[in-house]
């Protein structure tokens, strides 16, 4: 990979087990949380008598570090010393569709040692873990920690805090404080101690210097979410599994993990590269594992699978609707059912009799306590984002049905889906002053992009009632939609092909990134010729990091770069517009998990990181594929 990320992905299970290295080396600093808090794990290597850093900061000399690969679930570095050369090798098997390993709460690191000189060297590795692991802060409660053997000769080493208040709890900046963190090695030893700077740690070390040492990183977390009062455990362990048996497979197939990861990295790289070149292909293999560790994959009691984002960094809501929608791209391509979890939160809600509007909600609760809206104080009428809202659930839910050419999912919740398009038909064609996902220069009315939601939202609709047969009601929200964009080309226009952000305001800008659909989908809602004026337009406006969202600020949001980039017609122009996304990333100053909001003059983050939208990046992808187009 040529991008130098902004973060390295080491540990991605989950919003709270994400553990990242946010520095050019692995030595320049401790690994972190994804929030930027210390998660310190230290490496050391004692080659031929001689120590070194390969993991962490600390008093022995650093490894020279030679070469960072990321691929969508691995990170491979090379590391010099000595005349030995240590490989490292991150693995978190984030399968989409293989429900035990995307759940499993288990990351690998394999490190091998070869000889630069040809001579033999006596190479030891040790990994080292604090407490910080398993807490929000170092010192924050006492921490326990012991030390068992596993069968097939697993070396474990246990911490946790003593007094586990588990799902006590829920935020945005905080770490877990309960379950228990295991370091694991296979065949070599592993140590719990308490009596290093005042903090409690564990530790397991090998012998690399003929054969390699395969480590674990394992979290059980015990209980995962609260969901409407009920406690809900993980996937990995809905029938009782314990931590240790999930450790022992995760020795036993490391080998088939590793291979199934591979290959599935290579065909992503491959498809992108033709859907959008080279640089586009790299923006995927970074945001794949950070869009699947910001989620949880839960259970509920009557065994539906929900799929919990956690919108990280913004105000830690949960199962987010305007988070979610950026995210499916991603999910589309790779398992449309993940999207049914997401959305079956939203449904619960909105149906339970405690919902006081006839609109969506926006989420269903701040990360892991989901029994309710947080956000605007949960029902406060001011501070919510109806035409939002409903076009992001009709457009999940029309997607799925489309990609799935199964409309029996959204048959469960028709009566909800027509009540949310009433408000769109009602309110939708010219929204008057509400919030939307992108109002961070403030909020106004007649929002030009928020009315092509809309739009898209009923036009996808229709195809939803198309798939159940009912050619009627499909024709009366088709038509709905098409006098609906009939008069926005009219009302939006600028006069010279662009179109404006709001539609009583002559000479602005936005990017109209939710008609995407219309040529994703293949709708036929808004003439070709409109599309391409306005993404025309856009060439003008961009600066050496992008295209700022709108007229009133220079910042922009990458996973709708994306989605305007996906209105080119042309490859080429497409690979034009989103090369600035990817030099903003190789160069930014901000070392975190790839901001989602930052400047176009200067590449700095402005807000927001480790957030599941960046899953809206694989939208020219999913184009490419045809998973999504309407077959009429």
């Amino acid at each position: 990979m040529k991008l130098r990320a902004p973060a390295l992905p080491l540990i991605t299970v989950d919003p709270y087990f994400s553990i990242w290295s946010a520095a050019d080396r692995l030595t320049d600093q401790m690994p972190c949380h994804w929030t930027g808090k210390p998660n310190t794990i230290t490496g050391t290597a004692v080659i031929d008598g001689t120590s070194y850093r390969f993991l962490g900061t600390g008093d022995a000399p650093a490894m020279e570090q030679v070469s960072v690969e990321v691929e969508a679930m691995s990170t491979e570095v090379f590391m010099e010393a000595g005349n030995v050369r240590l490989r490292l090798f991150f693995l978190t098997p984030l399968l989409m569709d293989d429900y035990e390993h995307l759940s499993r709460p288990v990351s690998y690191l394999m490190i091998s040692a070869e000889s630069m000189d040809g001579q033999e060297h006596a190479v030891s590795v040790k990994l080292s873990a604090s407490e910080e692991l398993c807490l929000d802060c170092k010192g924050q409660m006492p921490v326990t920690a012991e030390t068992s053997t596993l069968p097939g000769n697993i070396h474990t080493a246990k911490m946790g805090s003593v007094k586990q208040e588990v799902l006590a709890k829920s935020g945005d900046d905080i770490r877990i404080d309960w379950g228990y963190f295991y370091l694991s090695v296979q065949g070599n030893e592993a140590n719990a101690s308490t009596c290093q700077e005042d903090m409690t740690w564990v530790s397991a070390a090998a012998d690399v210097s003929k054969t390699a040492a395969l480590f674990t990183f394992a979290y059980d977390d015990i209980e995962s979410m609260v969901y409407f009062g009920d406690r809900l455990r993980s996937w990995w362990n809905r029938d009782g599994k314990t931590i240790e048996t999930a450790i022992c497979e995760a020795y036993g197939d490391f080998a088939e993990m590793e291979k199934a990861c591979a290959d599935f990295s290579c065909k992503l790289f491959r498809d992108a590269v033709k859907a959008g070149g080279e640089k586009y292909a790299e923006l995927l293999l970074l945001a794949y594992r950070q869009v699947l560790a910001a989620h949880k994959l839960v259970l509920d009691k009557e065994g539906n699978l929900l799929y919990v984002s956690k919108e990280c960094f913004s105000n830690g809501c949960a199962a987010t609707a305007d988070v979610s929608y950026p995210s499916i791209p991603m999910f589309l391509l790779y398992n449309p059912e993940l999207v049914k979890g997401m959305m079956r939160p939203i449904f619960r809600y909105a149906e339970g009799g405690v919902w006081p509007f006839d609109f969506a909600p926006h989420d269903v609760g701040q990360y892991p306590l989901l029994n309710g809206q947080v956000y605007s104080e949960g029902t406060d009428p001011r501070w919510q984002m109806p035409v939002e809202e409903c076009g992001n659930m009709l457009l999940m839910m029309s997607t799925v049905c489309v990609v799935q050419k199964d409309a029996s999912f959204a048959a469960e919740h028709l009566e909800t889906l027509k009540q949310w398009a009433k408000y769109l038909l009602d309110n939708g064609a010219d929204p008057d002053n509400q919030l939307c996902t992108d109002d961070f220069a403030g909020h106004f009315a007649h929002n030009c992009n928020l009315s092509l939601k809309a739009i898209m939202g009923l036009a996808g609709l229709a195809e939803v009632f198309r798939l159940l047969k009912d050619e009627k009601t499909a024709g009366f929200y088709r038509d709905a939609a098409e006098k609906m964009a009939e008069n926005w080309i009219k009302t939006a226009a600028n006069g010279d092909g662009s179109y404006r952000l709001a539609f009583d305001r002559p000479g602005t800008f936005s990017m109209k990134y939710n008609v995407v659909w219309d040529k994703v989908m293949g709708l036929g809602i808004f003439p070709k010729e409109v599309l391409a004026s306005e993404f025309a337009s856009y060439r003008k406006r961009i600066n050496p990091y992008g295209m700022p969202l709108d007229n009133r600020e220079t910042y922009t949001k990458s996973d709708w770069t994306v989605w305007a980039a996906t209105l080119a017609q042309e490859r080429e122009d497409f690979e034009e517009f989103i090369a600035p996304l990817w030099t903003a990333y190789n160069c930014t100053p901000s070392r975190v998990p790839m901001c989602d909001w930052y400047q176009t003059i200067t590449a700095t983050q402005v807000g927001f990181q480790h957030r599941t939208v960046q899953g809206g990046l694989f939208m020219k992808l999913l184009e490419a594929s045809g998973r999504c187009r309407v077959h009429k």
